[in-house]
């Protein structure tokens, strides 16, 4: 069943980690994965989805081996490096979230630039096919201009965390011109989903709306949001792992001959805030309290991809409609949190 050579997933207790990791063992590769575990969230969330992919690997019989590990810890990364030798990397780990950005920088540094240089150069010494990583769609600042394009510029970060996500970027474009390293970028709009994080808006929503608690609503719901179910977000990351980028690809943004490519991957559709929070009432059957505040600092107004490069790179479409979405999420919160 293992005839696929080894995949290496950092931030593997993460949300879309966790779901990436089960898609590569049911594709027949040998999975290695790596997380700290920290306690930026809920641990136990992070440990109950470990303990669901062990499950799942020891009932199916798939190749799954798991650290505990801070990618930032360069000697500790090599051993596993050197003992699991794998072909393809996809880095996961990084310290999330715009707003801990701003109380907690010097996290973002350790994690999102010391420990990224550290895969780029493991990745460069140890002869990986195709390094993929996660860039974010809060490069994108707050501009303007609708769909957010891989053309477009992005030099001007609204919060340090999106600062972190253009310097990978510029780090990883830098490797890929000097030691010829095939590699993808992929800058994520809002996943969502079963298993999803408790420091973003569906979750805090659906907790606080099933306890009778008010919820905060930003710039007084004057926000939209490219709202993208994890399903998808798994499979366009997976397609883009297979496709290692060549010299003679035809790809508009940026110099083919640098082998380094960086897509969206979004659902392409913005959905407004306060309609997101209608389908969740209608899901959760509670009408909810809102307080209306004003903007937070570093956030933005509205996100919206545009797919068409992914869709030309992967012939890859999402497919799961928000409000199928949302009703899946709640199925799945009302199962877990009760």
């Amino acid at each position: 069943m293992h005839n696929n050579g080894p995949v290496l997933i950092t931030g593997a207790a993460g949300f879309i980690g966790s779901f990436l990791v089960k898609k590569f063992l049911r594709s027949g590769y040998q999975v290695i994965g790596i997380d700290n575990i920290n306690s930026y969230y809920d641990r136990n969330l992070k440990l109950k989805r470990l303990k669901n992919i062990k499950e799942y690997s020891i009932k199916n019989n798939y190749s799954w081996l798991f650290y505990k590990n801070n990618i930032e810890d360069k000697n500790n990364m090599r051993q596993i490096f050197l003992k699991t030798r794998p072909e393809i990397v996809v880095n996961l780990a990084a310290q999330a979230g715009v707003r801990y950005s701003i109380v907690n920088p010097s996290s973002y540094v350790k994690s999102n630039l010391l420990g990224f240089s550290n895969i780029l150069e493991l990745c460069q010494t140890h002869d990986v096919k195709h390094l993929v990583y996660a860039s974010s769609s809060s490069v994108y600042g707050a501009s303007k201009e609708f769909p957010f394009s891989e053309e477009h510029k992005v030099n001007s970060p609204l919060s340090f965390y999106a600062a972190t996500k253009i310097s990978n970027e510029m780090m990883a474009n830098a490797y890929s011109n000097i030691y010829k390293l095939p590699i993808t970028g992929l800058r994520f709009f809002t996943a969502y989903g079963p298993w999803g994080r408790p420091d973003m808006a569906p979750m805090i929503f659906a907790d606080k709306i099933l306890k009778k608690k008010p919820i905060t609503v930003f710039n007084h719901g004057r926000m939209s949001r490219d709202f993208t179910f994890i399903s998808d977000i798994i499979e366009g990351t997976y397609l883009c792992c297979l496709r290692v980028p060549t010299p003679n690809d035809d790809y508009e943004f940026g110099n083919p001959s640098i082998l380094h490519r960086i897509l969206n991957i979004g659902n392409g559709n913005p959905v407004n805030l306060l309609y997101f929070v209608e389908l969740l009432e209608e899901s959760l059957s509670i009408k909810a309290t809102k307080v209306f505040e004003k903007m937070q600092p570093g956030d933005v107004e509205s996100t919206y991809a545009s797919t068409q490069n992914l869709e030309d790179w992967i012939s890859y479409r999402p497919l799961v409609p928000i409000k199928e979405g949302v009703n899946k999420f709640v199925n799945w919160y009302l199962d877990y949190y009760q």
